[in-house]
């Protein structure tokens, strides 16, 4: 009998080529030397910070020391079992709440405004001149206002970090739409690309990394500027910690909030970033 049904020749079936060891070390080799670079500034200043407070002998600045308590009983407690004892998650969960309200509402008015500024010269001249005497305004001058408008409380607090992430991210949306190459319009109008769908193929994609650098930018913003917003008669936030800190002459506490406040807005710019490799994976350039 013939066997042909048992002798089907399968085809090969194509292997991803396995990652070479050496390769796989060298990037880890590489990572390391990343964040050992990064860490050495930081190492240095809080070296400098606590030489300065010992040589000094002011008791008006802690040590690092003394902060690493007041971090760790902020966050978990049993140390000073005082009002800010173990109440980080509470404080840091209202001013994420106050500095994503006002991001997200300035990135959902800045980029679509901004690109119709972009590319309707009526609309840029209607409005350009309006934005340009707001945006020298310190938004510490607006505080009064917000009051007024909002009343005491968060809202006031989301409005003054709107107005401070609004300006970067529509300034950098407007730019990068002006900045697309006017040969790309020719090219894709000769391919019969118009209207909303060069707008899509051609607009929306040149402009992207300048969006994104008015997103990182607008974050840093928002972070900056919700001690600002949560001088508004908040009990609670981020920032109202750090005024209470001046108020009562805790440098312990303001600085603790500083920290915090740091290294939340750097990995809130670390996710951006990220966001930005992604979305920009076909312009290698802009990979940071």
């Amino acid at each position: 009998m013939d066997d042909t049904s048992n002798s089907v020749q399968l085809a090969p079936v194509a292997e991803t080529p396995p990652v070479p060891a050496a390769g796989k070390r060298g990037q880890g080799v590489q990572r390391a030397r990343t964040v050992a670079l990064a860490l050495i500034v930081p190492v240095c200043l809080m070296v400098i910070w606590d030489v300065m407070v010992r040589w000094t002998g002011t008791r008006l600045v802690p040590s690092p020391y003394g902060v690493a308590v007041m971090m760790w009983d902020f966050a978990f407690g049993g140390i000073y079992d005082d009002a800010y004892s173990a109440s980080l998650p509470i404080h840091f969960w209202k001013s994420v709440q106050r500095v994503y309200g006002g991001f997200l509402c300035a990135a959902a008015i800045g980029i679509p405004l901004g690109l119709m500024i972009g590319r309707m010269p009526l609309l840029r001249k209607l409005l350009d001149p309006t934005l340009s005497l707001l945006r020298p305004i310190p938004v510490t001058a607006w505080l009064p206002l917000s009051m007024i408008f909002f009343g005491l409380g968060p809202r006031a607090a989301i409005f003054l970090v709107f107005l401070g992430a609004f300006f970067p991210i529509l300034l950098n949306t407007v730019f990068g739409v002006r900045s697309v190459d006017i040969r790309l319009f020719e090219a894709a109008e000769m391919l019969g690309c118009s209207g909303a769908q060069q707008f899509r193929s051609v607009v929306l994609p040149a402009a992207l990394p300048s969006i994104f650098n008015g997103l990182r930018l607008g974050a840093g913003f928002a972070w900056i500027l919700i001690v600002v917003g949560e001088m508004t008669g908040v009990p609670e936030g981020l920032g109202a910690v750090i005024m209470d800190g001046r108020t009562l002459s805790r440098t312990d506490l303001v600085i603790t909030g500083m920290i915090i406040i740091g290294i939340t807005g750097f990995l809130s710019d670390r996710i951006l970033l990220m966001l930005s490799n992604y979305f920009l994976r076909w312009s290698p350039q802009h990979h940071a």
